[in-house]
Formats: structure tokens, C-alpha cells, sequence
């Protein structure tokens, strides 16, 4: 029996066409913030399980990249696949929390860099240099 064909990966930044109506696609709602996601704007899909630790086949929600960031940048792949698995317990967890208040304030477009927390450096621990 042949193998089926894996399904091309489309990432954030593959062009898509954008329809000039806006009624014709009514915009994706984000799944941390509840925002919604307008067509254009950048969004990404998260990994409820991140697919280092199983979850490749598990499910995604579409999260604005911003609230995407967010997340890698405060919480180890262990620490999403242990305790963060669902979104309750992600806005739930009082740093994301903060973050999700003041993001509600943006408009829905809204995009800025976001910084690894030194929090997480620490966690992830730093390699010693070799001299």
C-alpha cells in the first residue's frame, strides 16, 4: 500500500490572497487573548502539546503571533507539555495573565517584539563556555 502524501506546511509568512471585502471571511478569534485576528494581520498556530514532547498530531488553536511569542517567551517546551497544556491554564498563570490585560487594550492588529523573560533563561539554564 503507498504511503499517503504528507500535507505541505504552510507557515505564518506564506502569502495569502486577501479578499477586499471583509464580510467574506468574518476574522478568526485568538485563543489566549479573544481578540480577533483580522486578515493580514500576523497569527500563527500553537501547539496545545508542543511537538517536541508528542504533540505534532495533537491539537492547535490560532493565536495572534504576538500572543504566540508571549507564551515561548516565558515558559519552557516541558513546562507547556506538563502544565500548560490547555488554554484555561495558560491565562490562568498570573505572568500571562498580566500580559493578556494589557494586550486586550491594542487594537486587533497589534504587533510588537517580544523579549525572552529572564526568568526563562534561568530556567532553561545557562551552558557554561568552554575558555
Amino acid at each position: 500500500m503507498p504511503r499517503p502524501r504528507a500535507k505541505p506546511r504552510r507557515s505564518s509568512r506564506d502569502a495569502r490572497p486577501v479578499e477586499a471585502d471583509p464580510d467574506a471571511h468574518p476574522a478568526e478569534t485568538c485563543g489566549l487573548c479573544g481578540r480577533g485576528i483580522p486578515p493580514g494581520a500576523k497569527a500563527s498556530r500553537h501547539h496545545l502539546v508542543p511537538r517536541l514532547k508528542g504533540g505534532a498530531r495533537l491539537g492547535t488553536v490560532r493565536l495572534h503571533q504576538v500572543c504566540h511569542s508571549a507564551i515561548h517567551a516565558r515558559f519552557t517546551e516541558t513546562e507547556l507539555a506538563r502544565r500548560l497544556a490547555d488554554l484555561d491554564s495558560l491565562r490562568a498563570d498570573p505572568e500571562l495573565a498580566r500580559f493578556v490585560a494589557w494586550v486586550r487594550t491594542k487594537p486587533d492588529d497589534f504587533h510588537a517584539p517580544t523579549r525572552t523573560s529572564a526568568a526563562l533563561k534561568e530556567r532553561r539554564g545557562k551552558r557554561e563556555r568552554r575558555p
